[in-house]
């Protein structure tokens, strides 16, 4: 039997909206203008890690690493967040993935803290165009965080902001990585997408439209 929940910390991608296709289209056209070859497989790769990081993978991919100056990567990296702001720019209310609005609603019915935990530059944007910045006590500026997930600095920061301690907040990842983090953060982790990925999540459901905050409520109280 764990304590008292006090909060939920979400990520963005692939929970809250699918942000992921807006990604891959911005990769792929910086990936062609510098001759790479960039696949849906490929950008599989890139799920949870860090601009620089997804473009360095870009780059070993295209045998291409050794090319560009650090300052001729950061203007490549710079270009694809253009791009992607610009897509993103398109986002509604109607991107929230199924199950989470209710699933939010819940939480706040509860009295519940919301944070999110998001290593994305363009967190504040998105969630102002998905019409739900307004909601969440807290959204961690991914700009302050010194080291990417898996490490768990960003859920950390998030339960540090919302006042509760770590051990008392629920985590809501799609990638290894993510339930990497929370789980070093001494979170309860739940996961969204494939068993096999996130065998490491406390709970697993295979799409946003199976989270209900009772099943994860008795989850988290049978632990």
């Amino acid at each position: 039997m764990m304590g008292k929940i006090e909060a939920f910390i979400f990520d963005l991608d692939g929970v809250i909206t699918d942000t992921a296709e807006y990604h891959y289209l911005a990769w792929k056209g910086l990936a062609e203008e510098i001759g790479i070859t960039f696949t849906k497989e490929d950008n599989e790769q890139l799920k949870g890690i860090s601009r620089m990081e997804s473009l360095e993978l870009i780059l070993k991919l295209g045998g291409r690493e050794k090319d560009f100056s650090q300052e001729e990567k950061e203007q490549l990296a710079a270009k694809k967040n253009e791009h992607y702001v610009k897509l993103i720019e398109t986002i509604t209310p109607a991107d929230i993935l199924p199950g989470i609005e209710p699933l939010l609603e819940e939480i706040k019915k509860h009295g519940l803290k919301l944070g999110l935990a998001s290593v994305s530059k363009n967190a504040f944007a998105v969630m102002e165009s998905l019409g739900l910045k307004e909601e969440f006590d807290v959204i961690v500026d991914a700009a302050k965080i010194q080291k990417g997930k898996p490490d768990p600095e960003i859920f950390l920061t998030a339960a540090k902001l919302l006042n509760v301690e770590a051990s008392a907040c629920i985590g809501v990842e799609d990638a290894a990585a993510g339930v990497d983090s929370i789980k070093g953060a001494g979170m309860f982790a739940v996961g969204v997408g494939s068993e096999e990925t996130l065998h490491k999540a406390d709970v697993v459901y295979t799409g946003t439209e199976l989270l209900s905050y009772d099943g994860i409520l008795k989850e988290f109280t049978e632990r």
